[in-house]
């Protein structure tokens, strides 16, 4: 399974038959054609698709930073409602999470839900972030998640501001 940040990037470039486009053809249609989205929260994902390295802006345009071909947009693809109806905070962890284990899951091939279950046991024994958790149980499987560090990093300091 691809996380869903990748699904609607896909979804959005192939919707427009483009291979670049600017924020606002990115964070329009996510509001105001697909109505998936509030316009701040639509602003707030193209934001986190940067930060994550997901899409990358070059002469003033967005281009996806991996192959788009390689995510398949499943038939009558929405996003998650619920991903949506939690501040973007808990939303960017959310997506945090669901790329480790996604990562874990295409290497090692083992179940989503049976990776999600070990990183809760192992939170919950070490006493551990969710988050890393997660890097901890991609590390005792031998997978290489160096990518997702300074997103894990930047989500402790700030949880731990204030």
């Amino acid at each position: 399974m691809d996380s869903e940040a990748k699904i609607i990037i896909v979804f959005l470039f192939n919707r427009s038959g483009k291979t670049e486009l600017t924020e606002a053809e990115l964070y329009l249609p996510l509001s105001m054609e697909l109505g998936w989205l509030s316009t701040k929260e639509s602003q707030e994902f193209v934001k986190y698709a940067i930060n994550q390295g997901l899409l990358v802006k070059k002469e003033g345009f967005l281009h996806p930073n991996f192959p788009l071909e390689t995510i398949r947009v499943p038939v009558g693809f929405t996003p998650s409602k619920k991903i949506f109806s939690k501040n973007a905070d808990d939303y960017k962890e959310e997506l945090i999470i669901e790329g480790i284990i996604t990562e874990i899951c295409s290497q090692i091939h083992q179940n989503k839900q049976d990776i999600l279950e070990e990183i809760e046991k192992e939170g919950t024994e070490k006493n551990l972030l969710p988050e890393v958790a997660a890097l901890y149980v991609a590390r005792k499987h031998g997978v290489d998640i160096s990518e997702w560090y300074n997103s894990v990093e930047k989500t402790i300091v700030r949880e731990n501001k204030g």
